[in-house]
């Protein structure tokens, strides 16, 4: 276990304790932020801990390689990604901040969420009572009710997107896939992660037809939430699976249902798991008919005054610790190397008078630095700063600075 000042001192933190001042017309950069550690990966991005040096506000940073997206053809869903977070915010939602990019990476910063995702806690084989799902379908109904005001279908509801804060609220992330319709438009495009994907998808592929709509997002909750509650999916379906087969199954195949649950919850799993999306659950208005759901004060929800019935341990960080190890080790381009590399890349590029290696990379780079959407979420009174803790447990007499030293101590500790 490393010392928390002696990693600070070897990442390249700045070790003075004066609080630099930045211009509030100048766009954020990656020199705004003091990387802390990493934390996560997907597909095509990384996730690190970064501290903003003058407001010392903690996020999460996630940053996409360039030349890497233009390689897998993924520039697309990024851009997607970005106009979206940009225009939506809700307290159920890992909200963007900032955007910005450099030579080498995109990056997003947004909300920092330290309880983690309801996939890690399955593989730590945490069992979740039945008051805690329940709390979790609330807050995501909010939270797809809201994306489906806004016309977004977000296409990746698992347990793997939905994040705890640290009072065990729940937040949907990754809208890397996520796509708008408007005006009765339908989506068609085969999208999502399988186990979670539902029927229409599968169908509107094989055979076209009117393709689907926000509905497919309310069948992963219910896939979810059956998952978080048996340890299992309803479906045992695998990445593998093919289209075809998939079809027969939701056909031919039943839900079992655990019989110790009660009925109304096994009535609302139903009406989430409908195979005809006509007649799915798949707006709050719905979900408030249930008699499941009858004694639920939603304003209470919305304001997070719900206690959760699981709160991650606070002693310790909820991911994979080999990120670090990884980042740290393996990783070629590590980020806190990245300044001394950039430096060594500029002065080399003006030395060259011949062409790129590759002008058609280059060209793609050119494009993707021109299209990029800078983003600067301007703070309000509104907009709570206290890391994602809902006022009313806001520690009195606590400054913000405090908090995020303390929390900056816990962390050392998790290295």
């Amino acid at each position: 276990m490393f010392h928390w000042g002696k990693w600070k001192k070897r990442m390249g933190a700045n070790s003075s304790s004066k609080r630099p001042v930045f211009d509030e017309k100048e766009d954020v950069n990656f020199d705004h932020f003091q990387i802390l550690r990493a934390i996560g990966k997907g597909s095509f991005g990384k996730v690190c801990i970064v501290q903003k040096r003058d407001t010392e506000k903690m996020y999460a940073m996630k940053y996409m390689n360039k030349q890497q997206c233009i390689e897998r053809d993924e520039v697309r869903n990024v851009f997607r990604e970005l106009e979206i977070l940009q225009e939506i915010e809700h307290v159920f939602l890992v909200n963007l901040w900032y955007s910005f990019q450099d030579e080498e990476d995109m990056f997003m910063v947004v909300d920092l969420l330290l309880g983690g995702d309801l996939r890690y806690h399955l593989q730590q084989s945490v069992q979740f009572g039945e008051d805690a799902v329940k709390l979790y379908l609330c807050e995501m109904t909010l939270a797809l009710d809201y994306l489906q005001n806004q016309h977004i279908i977000h296409r990746d509801v698992k347990p793997d997107n939905i994040l705890l804060d640290e009072q065990g609220h729940a937040h949907l992330t990754d809208f890397n896939i996520a796509t708008i319709i408007k005006d009765g438009e339908r989506a068609t495009a085969l999208a999502g992660t399988k186990p979670y994907m539902a029927p229409e998808i599968f169908q509107s592929f094989i055979s076209g037809g009117t393709g689907y709509a926000f509905e497919v997002d309310w069948w992963s909750l219910g896939v979810t939430a059956f998952e978080v509650l048996r340890g299992w999916r309803p479906y045992d379906i695998h990445a593998s699976n093919s289209v075809e087969s998939l079809i027969q199954l939701f056909s031919t195949v039943s839900v079992q249902y655990n019989p110790a649950w009660p009925k109304d919850l096994v009535s609302l799993l139903r009406k989430l798991l409908t195979v005809n999306p006509e007649h799915r659950f798949s707006s709050l208005s719905d979900m408030q008919t249930s008699p499941y759901l009858a004694d639920v004060n939603w304003d209470a929800v919305y304001e997070k005054k719900m206690e959760a019935g699981f709160v991650p341990n606070k002693g310790r960080l909820h991911c994979d610790p080999t990120f670090e190890l990884e980042e740290m080790i393996l990783e070629s381009r590590p980020l806190h190397k990245k300044k001394k590399r950039l430096a060594k890349n500029r002065s080399r590029d003006n030395s060259k008078d011949s062409q790129s290696e590759n002008d058609y990379l280059q060209e793609c780079l050119e494009v993707v630095q021109q299209e990029f959407m800078i983003f600067n979420l301007k703070p309000t009174p509104t907009h709570n700063f206290w890391l994602n803790v809902p006022y009313q447990q806001q520690p009195s007499g606590q400054t913000l600075a405090g908090y995020s030293a303390s929390l900056l101590g816990r962390i050392g500790e998790f290295i």
